[in-house]
């Protein structure tokens, strides 16, 4: 069975077997099936109509049903076919886009740039903070170290002044001993021995004389020892000086 849709004259499809068409119909399109099958006509009397619409025998018959009231939405479109074809790029619109992405990135990196100065500015502080705290701890440590030492100084020269008078013998002097060994442990060292040249910024002079033995202010007498904790001092020697004539 084979489908041929035909255009349908307005005067021709008015008794069209298999539907009916009116005036308003008759302009919108139609589908026509055709049936081209070999239909053996019977014999037909004389008596028939020599007038009568009948195929001769052995012809094929041309079966023709019209469809009505199909609406084609494509018939009414007026115009050219439309062909979908890819979108082409318009000259002009590649600098257009890249402008904005172009400023947005120069936007992205200067704030990359600020976020790693201040990266670097506060790991420099965090550094100097931790270089701070421990220079404080150790300077608070050892001021706590020399009030502690400077307290003690006063029982060291009680030692001396027995050493001098041959006093510090027997168990005393060995725990004497000891405890200077202790001390020694924190950093503490005695200075001002008789013959030193004389320093004011160690040396605390009670009584000056001359001399023609010396050829430099030169500390003759201890009266006391100094003491120092490390590069802080403590206590300065109290000392005589003598002077060249």
């Amino acid at each position: 069975m084979t489908e041929k849709p035909r255009a349908a004259d307005p005067v021709e499809s008015g008794s069209t077997p298999g539907g009916s068409a009116t005036a308003g119909q008759s302009e919108q399109p139609r589908v026509v099936i055709r049936d081209n099958r070999r239909i053996s006509k019977p014999e037909v009397p004389a008596a028939t109509d020599a007038g009568a619409d009948s195929p001769a025998e052995g012809l094929v018959e041309d079966v023709e049903i019209v469809v009505d009231e199909i609406k084609v939405e494509a018939a009414s479109v007026d115009g050219p076919p439309v062909v979908d074809a890819p979108a082409q790029p318009v000259e002009g619109t590649a600098p257009a886009v890249a402008a904005p992405l172009g400023a947005e990135l120069e936007a992205l990196r200067a704030e990359l740039d600020e976020r790693t100065r201040d990266l670097q500015r506060v790991t420099a502080e965090y550094a100097n903070y931790r270089k701070r705290v421990d220079r404080d701890r150790s300077l608070v440590q050892e001021q706590a170290t020399g009030s502690v030492l400077a307290a003690l100084l006063p029982i060291l020269d009680d030692l001396d002044r027995a050493r001098e008078h041959g006093d510090l013998v027997g168990p005393f002097g060995t725990v004497a001993e000891q405890l200077t060994t202790a001390l020694g442990k924190f950093g503490l060292s005695a200075f001002g021995e008789q013959g030193d040249p004389f320093d004011p910024t160690r040396h605390e002079a009670v009584a000056h004389q001359t001399s023609a033995d010396v050829t430099e202010p030169t500390c003759v007498q201890v009266m006391r020892r100094g003491y120092q904790l490390g590069e802080r001092l403590l206590r300065p020697a109290m000392v005589a000086v003598a002077d060249p004539e």
